[in-house]
């Protein structure tokens, strides 16, 4: 059997995901390898897994420090007793009022967030002051990706504002370099060095008059590894885990293989050369333009039309297949996937031997 097929497939309903746990335990262990087994240099993103069994995975291997994007997945991971715990947002509005209480709930953990705006740090000020509470948090810098964060010539004025206000504290920087996304490894690390130099430049700056030392958080899973041989910081890849076909095709140097698939049923076939399947854009990340899916028993398979509950494939022979056949697809854009299951079926040696539950897709668990 190929790695993918599952034994038990008859009983397994379709749309479904379905995790391989050994090729994830393999991927942490890739990653830990990477940086020579320095796993304090490690800061995993959960956004992609969102599963409390994958992240007590990465803590088995002593992986201590963790990203998150939301409060759900800031709850699942204060479950879990995490030690330490980014919510790489910069939170506003009642979502300071769950922080506070998260804080409160899992006083194992500590919890810190992103700021780039005076506005929220004095709102974070005055929150925790009027509970008698504290909070470390971390300057985010805009080095490139122009999605978030203060620019680096405002990034000062706003370290110097924010040493002026009670009950918070920059503890450091996040340098998020999402935007660097060369297949070539030189034109990477050439980006990732200048990327780099401009945040560890920003750190200095601000050490040397501040007589304090700043922690530094850069790369995602696009750049991490133009940065491991680094000192002094930390990265935060997070599709690592699971993988998925559009960073495998982008980065084919990196060492990760897919773990995480999603498995759907042919429910129609239309002509000689048109079938149609059950993975519909409620199955599997829609933000990308088609083909969003990779089938490996089907590499021929050109999907070439998706709605809600149908994706619309072309084949050069239909003859060849029947309805209710099995395909296992790789998503090209694995993390926003994983969101529209509420379970992943766990598979070891071609069989289904556990159910997982998806459990921070939810905007809220309990907080």
């Amino acid at each position: 059997m190929h790695w993918y097929e599952i034994k038990n497939i008859a009983q397994i309903d379709s749309p479904s995901l379905v995790l391989y746990s050994d090729r994830i335990k393999e991927n942490i262990n890739a990653l830990i390898k990477m940086v020579d087994g320095r796993v304090d240099q490690l800061r995993p993103h959960v956004k992609t897994n969102k599963i409390a069994e994958v992240c007590q995975l990465m803590m088995d291997k002593g992986i201590q420090n963790y990203k998150c994007a939301t409060i759900a997945e800031a709850e699942m991971l204060g479950r879990l007793k995490i030690p330490d715990v980014l919510i790489a947002h910069q939170l506003m509005g009642p979502k300071l009022d769950r922080l506070i209480t998260l804080i409160k709930t899992f006083p194992s953990t500590k919890f810190s967030c992103l700021i780039d705006h005076l506005a929220t740090a004095q709102s974070i000020s005055k929150l925790f002051a009027a509970e008698g509470m504290s909070l470390q948090v971390y300057m985010d810098v805009n080095i490139g990706m122009n999605r978030s964060g203060i620019i680096t010539e405002k990034a000062i004025e706003l370290f110097n504002a924010v040493a002026l206000l009670p009950n918070i504290k920059i503890i450091g920087l996040h340098c998020y370099d999402g935007h660097i996304r060369e297949t070539n490894i030189g034109q990477r690390n050439i980006l990732a060095d200048e990327a780099f130099e401009n945040a560890d430049r920003l750190r200095k700056k601000i050490e040397a008059f501040s007589n304090e030392n700043l922690a530094l958080i850069v790369a995602g899973s696009c750049s991490f590894s133009s940065h491991i041989k680094r000192k002094d910081l930390q990265v935060s890849p997070g599709t690592f885990v699971f993988w998925d076909w559009g960073y495998k095709n982008l980065f084919p140097d990196l060492p990760f293989e897919f773990a995480a698939l999603v498995v759907t049923r042919i429910i129609s076939i239309i002509d000689a050369h048109t079938i149609c399947t059950d993975l519909g854009h409620k199955a599997v990340a829609a933000e990308n333009p088609i083909p969003r899916v990779h089938f490996l028993n089907a590499p021929q398979a050109e999907p070439n039309g998706q709605s809600e509950e149908h994706l619309v494939v072309k084949v050069a022979d239909s003859s060849l297949y029947q309805v209710g056949d099995v395909w296992y697809g790789v998503p090209v854009h694995i993390c926003p996937t994983v969101a529209l299951y509420d379970t992943a079926l766990v598979i070891e040696k071609n069989e289904v031997v556990d159910q997982w539950e998806v459990i921070a897709r939810r905007r809220k668990i309990t907080i």
